[in-house]
């Protein structure tokens, strides 16, 4: 079946939350200096004004399933949209320490609704054969959003604003967040969704724009699922016991790579290794170029290869990559090959963690609670980001080798968690994912 431009055009909108997402929580990688200047944080105090986003992200991906199944996923989008745009002024205009926190909390907040409305709308929308394709559009746009963060640190860092250059930083955000805002107006609801409210005739008119080929009987397998589900139990009941570990144990696993932590604190990696900051900054860039890259690798890949195949050479080439950072920092040798040592791990994450995590965490729920499901794996995600994140500047102050030696192990501990327990989710429709997982 050939992809249609209604398809096309909801996915693209629906994944510039995942824009703003990586975005705002890269742009902080080049404002630590600066705002460690401006308001005199300690190592502890950064790491808060670093977290505080997250844990913003924490309490928006907790709640986000509950507008998301009251009011829709792209009426829920819209909230999103207005809370970066809220905290993106916030930032530029912050007055003392906590109004510059207070702000980031909001942006935490729109990042960890989006991060659960966007994969979930997309993978309601896109047919079996596109959707690990479509959904990880969303994850292409979170990796381009932080490739763009750190691009726009070095350009704005080029321009000389001098104290101000954090709120340039961080408020240049904005213009996006508007962008996004007025281009939700221009896309449908989820037929999932309509269907659950018993607007059949709209799901109809949905899946027909989407191109779906087998409309009718797609259509009634939806139906049919939704409606065995008409006294649903919570989501913390037995037979949903399988999908909970998987959501959760992907999510964790995510974090404890080491991810989020090193892309926020790249230029502080950078700086510790005896780096300037302007050579910091065009590193990040390379980094961040890295992930963009494997990111459209994995998307080209991932109906044909497979979530777990990609997830277990993932965790190969960066358990072995984050040995060498930790080798480097141990032996304060080899300072200049730790830029692609780092390259290397991005390019192993954005292959396989970066591309598969929000694909597989909307496919292993059913219809009924994939909101609720969504939810839970994307809480876990933000939790231990911002557990990790706030952290890993205490860790890394005794030693720059301890994070690393850890988030090798963990990975290590991933590869054998995927190989013996994880299924395999390609080209399965929701519906048949159900059967699948025994969750009946």
């Amino acid at each position: 079946m050939k992809l249609s431009a209604s398809l096309l055009k909801s996915t693209v909108v629906a994944a510039l939350g995942g824009l703003l997402f990586g975005f705002d929580t890269a742009v902080i990688a080049g404002t630590t200096h600066g705002l460690t200047v401006q308001y005199h944080l300690s190592a502890a105090s950064l790491g808060l004004t670093v977290s505080i986003a997250l844990w913003g992200t924490v309490f928006g991906a907790m709640f986000a399933g509950i507008p998301g199944d009251r009011f829709g996923r792209r009426d829920s989008l819209r909230a999103m949209a207005v809370l970066y745009v809220i905290s993106a002024l916030g930032c530029a205009l912050a007055w003392s320490w906590p109004s510059l926190v207070a702000a980031r909390f909001v942006a935490g907040l729109g990042i960890g609704g989006s991060s659960v409305l966007g994969p979930m709308y997309i993978a309601e929308i896109s047919p079996a054969k596109w959707r690990g394709r479509l959904v990880g559009v969303f994850q292409f746009n979170v990796v381009f959003g932080i490739l763009l963060a750190y691009f726009s640190n070095y350009l704005i860092g080029l321009m000389r604003f001098g104290a101000a250059e954090w709120r340039w930083e961080l408020g240049v955000a904005a213009l996006p967040a508007a962008l996004f805002l007025a281009m939700l107006y221009g896309i449908p609801r989820s037929p999932r969704w309509l269907v659950k409210k018993g607007r059949i005739e709209e799901a109809r008119r949905v899946l027909q724009l989407t191109g779906e080929e087998n409309l009718e009987s797609d259509l009634q397998e939806i139906v049919a699922s939704l409606a065995s589900e008409g006294h649903a139990e919570p989501l913390f009941s037995r037979r949903y016991g399988f999908p909970i570990f998987l959501a959760v144990s992907i999510a964790m696993f995510n974090q404890l790579s080491g991810i989020n932590a090193i892309l926020y604190y790249l230029n502080n990696i950078f700086a510790q290794a005896g780096f300037s900051k302007v050579s910091g900054d065009l590193q990040a860039v390379a980094v961040g170029a890295t992930n963009l890259v494997f990111t459209v690798i994995a998307m080209a890949v991932i109906d044909k290869l497979g979530r777990k195949t990609m997830l277990l050479i993932g965790s190969v080439g960066m358990a072995l990559s984050l040995a060498g950072v930790a080798d480097i920092f141990f032996t304060s040798r080899h300072g200049n090959l730790l830029v692609w040592m780092l390259i290397g791990f991005i390019a192993s994450f954005g292959f396989s963690q970066g591309a598969v995590i929000w694909v597989f965490i909307s496919e292993v729920f059913p219809n009924a609670v994939r909101a609720k499901g969504q939810s839970l794996g994307t809480f876990t995600h933000w939790f231990m980001n911002a557990l990790i994140s706030g952290i890993f500047p205490v860790m890394a102050a005794s030693s720059g080798a301890y994070p690393f030696v850890f988030f090798s192990f963990m990975m290590v501990v991933q590869f054998f968690v995927v190989l013996f327990l994880y299924p395999e989710t390609k080209g399965i429709t929701l519906e048949e994912m159900e059967q699948k997982l025994a969750i009946r």
